[in-house]
């Protein structure tokens, strides 16, 4: 008997509320080469300061950790001090600390987590500000194509899985390690930012067959395959950084209905992905970084005309300049109520203008066949500013 797709999404949807329910939400989660293994991989250091912030164009490191604050400093001086705060701390660790001898009887300046050598371990710290940072409380202006993010049809959008003062986003090769930055930036700064809402993620492990393969995401499908190259000075000037040397990042948090998923058969996957599963390769090609060539295909006989991959980049000149950075971990956070798997897809892509680019990209989504299978519930929208230029500098301060 065919599954009744309806009858199955508002069944699950019953129990939507368990994704967030509460202020602060935790879960269960990458950014440079994927090469780096064991002691490699702890010693690796990412630089802190420069032009922009790290983690951005860095690859998918295999753990993060998501978090969003709401500030509730009581003056504008108060939030400054602590976004330098936050600067230094991740500053510190990114680099790799030791864990200075205090008196005994004195609280340690670190939970120990790590002992008492805290090793880099590729570690970024990326700061982002939400538009709601920016109304009167502190007399800041916001940049000026940063908006709050609205719903798109299908969203579910969760109050506490949504939006958010300033956004921390920590990537390295270990959990144990991302786990333990989001717990020593929180320390510092508790008298000014509150968590609202984090998120853990992972990457599924490099299993190739070469250096440049994409991930899989938890459909089993290449994540990522379409991206922009990022060793492209001029290309990432013309999609990712804005003339301040920032970026627009948008957020979504993104349930995906495994179970229903698992019920389809691969030919219908793979059409409504427009790739094949097992290569990543697009339908009628051989290898995933080959071009689809759409434009042999205009009548959609091979990649279908509401095939994801031909509705997220069309590969016109027109749609061009609308393409994205995209940044993406799996996420799982149990079962529900319905006793549906809680698992999905925490989405990060960054931009240069969020209506040119996310926005569009989302519009043309709108009513895709994969829509069926997934439920946003949810994220935001953050404007990532320049990194920052030394120790008595941080992140955050040329908008203040």
């Amino acid at each position: 008997m065919k599954l009744d797709r309806r009858r199955f999404l508002a069944r699950s949807a019953l129990a939507l509320g368990a994704v967030g329910a509460g202020g602060a939400v935790a879960a269960t989660a990458a950014d440079a080469p994927a090469e780096p293994k064991g002691p490699d991989a702890l010693n690796e250091r990412v630089p802190f300061d420069g032009p922009h912030q790290a983690g951005v164009l860095t690859e998918p490191r295999d753990a993060v950790v998501l978090a969003s604050l709401d500030a509730i400093a009581a003056d504008q001086a108060i939030l400054a001090a602590s976004l330098a705060t936050l600067s230094g701390r991740a500053r510190e660790l990114s680099q790799g600390w030791r864990m200075p001898v205090r008196e005994p009887d004195d609280p340690p300046l670190d939970s120990g987590a790590l002992g008492t050598e805290i090793a880099p371990d590729g570690l970024t710290v990326t700061i982002g500000f939400g538009h709601s940072l920016f109304d009167d409380r502190y007399g800041l202006t916001a940049p000026p194509k940063l908006t709050r993010m609205t719903a798109f049809d299908g969203d579910r959008l969760d109050p506490g899985l949504t939006h958010g003062d300033v956004v921390v986003l920590i990537s390295a090769h270990h959990m144990d390690t991302a786990s333990h930055a989001l717990r020593e930036l929180l320390r510092p700064t508790r008298d000014a930012l509150a968590l609202r809402w984090w998120i853990d993620g992972f990457q599924g492990a490099d299993r190739g067959p070469d250096k440049r393969s994409a991930r899989r995401n938890l459909f089993g499908f290449r994540d990522g395959t379409g991206n922009p190259d990022t060793s492209d000075d001029a290309l990432m000037q013309k999609l990712v950084w804005t003339p301040g040397g920032g970026t627009y990042m948008a957020v979504r948090l993104i349930r995906m209905h495994l179970e229903f998923w698992d019920r389809v058969g691969l030919r219908e996957q793979e059409t409504m992905i427009g790739r094949r599963r097992d290569t990543g390769a697009p339908l009628g090609g051989h290898s995933e970084f080959e071009d689809p060539r759409l434009d042999l295909d205009p009548g959609g006989k091979r990649i279908a005309l509401d095939a994801h991959i031909r509705l997220a980049n069309p590969r016109t000149a027109e749609t061009a300049d609308q393409r994205l950075l995209r940044r993406a971990w799996n996420y799982q956070r149990g079962f529900d109520r319905a006793g549906q798997l809680d698992q999905g897809l925490i989405f990060v892509a960054f931009n240069q203008d969020l209506q040119r680019q996310f926005v569009a990209v989302q519009n043309r989504l709108a009513g895709e066949p994969m829509t069926d299978y997934i439920t946003p519930v949810g994220g935001g929208y953050f404007y990532v500013p320049r990194g920052s230029r030394g120790a008595d500098d941080w992140v955050g301060s040329s908008l203040i």
